[in-house]
């Protein structure tokens, strides 16, 4: 409570006869609530529950019962019949964990799916009957790869705000890997390439990593590869 003190000229021509009011008394702070964590089991209990909470924020959750969710870990710690088997739990939790993340990344599908039909009809953007779009930077005149071959490549991937999640070129070395190993839409994409040719690739989710975060890859994400195709296994 903020007190007010007159300045000193004001004062001045106050009556000296006037009446002093009493100084009103300062306003009582509420007692400090009791903390409930009395004993190292309540701190430690509270504490695997922020650890629960957390980690389900973390996958989307925002709302929980949490009647519900104490009753289940009593019905484990004590013993008790659990109403849900393991199969049954597995499903539901598949479920209900699938419906978060979807609609977490919709705003990301959607400006996926806009950026992928506008870039379609630009020219020199071929797209695939599965969806994914590519254009020739550099055509090779080596051979193509099968799904079967390994393959030895540079590339750099990037989303569609052109941030940078991977750059072989910065590691200082091509990478080597089985093309049956890898996203789908590298699968398709790298065997389209002659050897010694670059392509820029526009992967859509569904060929990518799906409706799951990968690193620093939101889910639903539309992905961005230039790909530089030095040689195949073997060949």
């Amino acid at each position: 409570m903020k007190t007010f003190f007159l300045p000193f000229l004001l004062l001045a021509t106050v009556s000296l006869n006037a009446q002093k009011k009493p100084a009103a008394a300062p306003a009582k702070k509420p007692a400090p609530a009791a903390s409930p964590l009395k004993t190292l089991n309540d701190s430690a209990s509270y504490a695997m529950g922020v650890s629960v909470g957390r980690f389900y924020q973390q996958q989307g959750v925002t709302t929980i019962n949490a009647t519900l969710l104490a009753k289940g870990i009593n019905d484990v710690l004590k013993k008790q019949n659990i109403a849900l088997d393991d199969n049954q739990m597995n499903i539901l939790m598949n479920r209900y964990m699938t419906i978060i993340q979807e609609n977490k990344v919709k705003p990301v599908v959607a400006a996926g799916e806009k950026f992928l039909a506008a870039n379609k009809k630009k020219a020199g953007v071929i797209t695939t009957a599965s969806g994914l779009q590519y254009e020739v930077i550099t055509m090779g005149t080596g051979p193509r790869p099968t799904a079967a071959d390994s393959v030895t490549v540079h590339y750099v991937g990037t989303l569609l705000d052109g941030s940078e999640f991977d750059n072989s070129h910065k590691r200082g070395q091509p990478i080597t890997f089985p093309l049956s190993g890898v996203i789908r839409g590298w699968t398709e994409g790298v065997q389209l390439m002659p050897v010694g040719s670059k392509f820029k690739f526009y992967i859509p989710h569904q060929l990518g990593y799906g409706l799951h975060d990968q690193q620093a890859i939101p889910g639903g994400s539309v992905l961005v590869f230039e790909v530089e195709l030095l040689g195949i296994s073997g060949k």
